[in-house]
């Protein structure tokens, strides 16, 4: 008996879903879209307008899974997507979910790392919020976005900051925030 296999909805179709009604089907169609995105991100460029404007949803899954999309598609075209900025700004400091802060902490990682300009404008967040989270259970998770952030095209400013940051972890700490810590401080200098 042959495997039956179910197509993904387009993301035309998707991306109407996300501005739904029903939260359900809001959030079922954000992680299509995320999925796709990994796939595919360059599907959802003529809707970036429509992923950010999602991230102004009430539930949490709906906007994790958006700024997981845009992530993807911020390595394609930062141009499309910076207008996400406000959003991931709202939701990086959100009490109630941290894969939600965790998920607008990776996407200013992205979009910042694809110029000086962003990472200027990207890095006052990224330093509140580690400073605000160091040591909360996505911290981790929240250094290895700051690893590709070290690794991008940085403002001397920037990069000089971040290193500053957390150069105290990576001679005081133990464990892996001493170890990210330090990759951090080699990736940043790496490109000076």
């Amino acid at each position: 008996m042959a495997e039956e296999t179910t197509a993904m909805p387009s993301a035309e179709y998707l991306v109407s879903a996300l501005a739904g009604a029903r939260r359900r089907s809001r959030q079922e169609a954000a992680h299509h879209l995320a999925l796709m995105a990994h796939e595919d991100a360059s599907q959802l460029l003529p809707y970036a307008e429509e992923l950010i404007d999602a991230l102004y949803r009430p539930e949490a899954q709906t906007r994790w899974e958006v700024f997981d999309a845009l992530s993807e598609v911020a390595q394609l075209d930062a141009d499309a997507v910076a207008e996400g900025y406000d959003g991931a700004e709202a939701s990086l400091f959100d009490e109630d979910s941290a894969t939600v802060r965790l998920g607008a902490f990776r996407f200013l990682c992205r979009l910042g790392a694809t110029s000086p300009e962003r990472s200027d404008d990207a890095w006052p967040l990224l330093d509140e919020a580690v400073q605000c989270y160091h040591g909360n259970p996505e911290y981790h998770d929240m250094l290895i976005a700051l690893l590709e952030f070290a690794g991008g095209n940085l403002s001397d400013k920037s990069r000089d900051a971040l290193i500053a940051r957390v150069s105290f972890d990576a001679e005081n700490a133990q464990g892996f925030t001493k170890g990210y810590s330090t990759q951090i401080i080699a990736a940043a200098k790496g490109g000076e």
